[in-house]
């Protein structure tokens, strides 16, 4: 199996250590680990390896699935990298809606085949017939995450629905990474609570600040799950016993707390950036979430050449475009504290002013 190199995550291995501020991050800022409890007791293995059974059950709840068909992971980076591999072989075929988060075309491709279906800018729709004409007798899985990464672009239920109804009707699944999906205000039904042919990836990541708790998981139905666990077992073994310990505190009684300030968080950053756009004649889909993919400012060839020249004069990082197939735009991450956002942002306009 190759695999493409993660073309984002090496731009922040170039850039992200020596930078003063780090304004392509996609989550929310992180959490300080004094306000849970933070010791599990013995730091062994998670038995069963899939994750405590009580708290499984907890989650499935949320989708309205049963214990076994949840499986708990590092992240939702493992959980979509197991289900990928659960569903594809050889000769497989997945429908990829783009641009992505890369791993979500990446891994299928190296496993199978990958047909994207690219949204339309600058909203950034989804055109439901186009991955329906995508589709083939052999598709295996359709791929949408939602809300966007890095559009921030929040399909509403009607078309996920649709979406899961032409994977139904090929007798394949749909795959949603919903990482983002507790940041939105009025969160849509989890694609895994539509049907058995939906499944659902998340984590405590992105909407609850808890990046290095390194917690996620899929929710599948349970025969994938077996094969998922099983792949687990070359993989990780276990979820992070301190993971699953802070993690059940964050998704239980202190949930509610989190996610308000969060979403209060993210409203406020959202505003700032929106009024440093406006100011600098710039764009974007008004995103849910924390991440806004804006259009590269006048005296920039594409967004390579403006996020150089912002890390090299200012020490700032953004993530260019090209990364995600559209060199002419550029992702701005909008959930770190907001003062450095409010650095950031300064910074960032210098270098557009110093071209105009």
């Amino acid at each position: 199996m190759e695999i493409a190199e993660f073309g984002l995550e090496r731009w922040f291995a170039e850039h992200e250590h020596e930078a003063d501020v780090m304004l392509a991050e996609s989550g929310i800022r992180s959490l300080d680990a004094d306000r849970f409890d933070t010791d599990p007791g013995e730091l062994g293995y998670v038995i069963p390896t899939n994750g405590d059974p009580e708290f499984r059950a907890e989650i499935a709840e949320r989708y309205g699935r049963d214990a076994d068909e949840v499986l708990f992971t590092c992240g939702a980076q493992e959980a979509n990298f197991l289900t990928f591999l659960s569903l594809l072989d050889e000769g497989g075929h997945a429908v990829v809606v783009t641009p992505t988060y890369q791993a979500l075309t990446a891994v299928p491709d190296a496993v199978g085949e990958v047909t994207e279906v690219p949204l339309s800018p600058p909203d950034w729709e989804l055109d439901v017939d186009a991955v329906a004409d995508a589709v083939r007798p052999e598709t295996d899985v359709v791929v949408v995450n939602n809300p966007n990464n890095p559009t921030g672009r929040y399909h509403p239920e009607e078309t996920v629905r649709t979406l899961y109804d032409l994977a139904e009707d090929a007798d394949a699944y749909l795959l949603c990474d919903e990482v983002y999906r507790l940041l939105a205000e009025d969160p849509l039904p989890p694609v895994a609570s539509m049907g058995p042919r939906g499944i659902s990836t998340a984590s405590a990541t992105k909407a609850h600040g808890l990046a290095g708790l390194r917690f996620g998981w899929a929710v599948l139905p349970e025969e994938l799950v077996e094969t998922a666990w099983n792949w687990k077992d070359y993989t990780t073994i276990s979820p992070s016993i301190f993971g699953q310990h802070v993690a059940r505190q964050a998704l239980g009684e202190q949930e509610d707390g989190i996610l308000g300030e969060n979403r209060e968080h993210a409203r406020h950053n959202h505003d700032r950036v929106r009024a440093f756009l406006d100011e600098h004649g710039l764009d974007w889909n008004d995103p849910v979430g924390v991440n806004g993919f804006v259009t590269v400012p006048d005296g920039f060839a594409d967004a390579r050449e403006f996020c150089t020249a912002v890390v090299e004069e200012e020490s700032v990082v953004l993530a260019p475009g090209d990364l995600f197939g559209h060199p002419d735009r550029f992702r701005i991450g909008f959930g770190l504290p907001a003062d450095e956002l409010a650095e950031g942002l300064e910074r960032v306009g210098r270098v557009v002013e110093r071209r105009a």
